[in-house]
């Protein structure tokens, strides 16, 4: 089973390596829930990391609906990716009422060609998870990430199952959302491929001052903390599912 880490830093990313992790899901944007990180990032990922790096193309936070502007955002983040050496990229796009948009999404995916497409989290916002199923398989994604329509996959055990089955070889299920070593063999019982996690834990940024009732985000995360993937919370998971 594969164990993807989804990392914001170089620091995660070489932790993931370190940890047994085998793929990494590189984002931007920790505080929209992920968006495409910077030229800058992926081009220190790939001189420091030998384990497959796909990079999130989201081009802002928010829905999945995007306009023309937006995803010719998109292709041109692509075609930056495929410059510094990405193993393959994250998106996804949905029309207004949550279905796939097949269209779309399968240019994407054909514009990333040879590039793999991760089919992401959008298809937790779909009305029907296995009309999703198809559609996604349709736009010719490697693999789906879904927490199975819940809040977390721990909760989502029966969907999971049923969407690997019905996936039947022709896509990738992967489970993200909550997932750590606590959970991880219940998970990896339902079938899926892939188990998703950020392994993340926070700790004091290094700035000691701050001027009171001023936040750049706020929320948390906010300025005075920084998130990474932590080694242990990656080696943990990487050794319950090769148990």
């Amino acid at each position: 089973m594969t164990i993807e880490v989804c990392a914001y830093s170089l620091e995660s990313c070489i932790n993931a390596q370190a940890g047994g992790a085998g793929r990494i899901e590189l984002c931007g944007g920790l505080g929209e829930g992920g968006t495409t990180p910077s030229a800058g990032l992926i081009e220190m990922v790939k001189e420091y990391v030998q384990i497959p790096v796909y990079v999130m193309i989201r081009p802002r936070g928010g829905d999945f609906v995007y306009d023309f502007f937006e995803e010719e955002i998109m292709r041109k983040d692509i075609s930056t990716a495929k410059k510094l050496g990405a193993d393959g990229v994250v998106l996804g796009v949905l029309h207004p009422d949550g279905q796939v948009n097949v269209e779309r999404t399968k240019a994407l995916v054909e514009f990333a060609h040879p590039l793999k497409v991760t089919f992401h989290r959008a298809f937790d916002l779909t009305p029907d998870p296995m009309k999703a199923l198809a559609a996604v398989i349709e736009t010719g994604a490697e693999r789906i990430l879904t927490s199975g329509q819940k809040p977390s996959a721990p909760e989502a055990l029966e969907l999971l199952a049923q969407l690997a089955k019905k996936a039947n070889g022709a896509i990738e299920i992967m489970a993200g959302g909550g997932v750590n070593h606590t959970n991880a063999a219940a998970l990896a019982e339902t079938g899926v491929h892939a188990l998703h996690l950020t392994a993340k834990v926070f700790r004091p940024g290094r700035q000691k001052y701050f001027p009171a009732g001023i936040s750049m985000a706020g929320e948390i995360p906010d300025e005075k903390s920084v998130m990474y993937s932590d080694l242990g919370l990656v080696e943990a998971i990487v050794k319950v599912v090769n148990a």
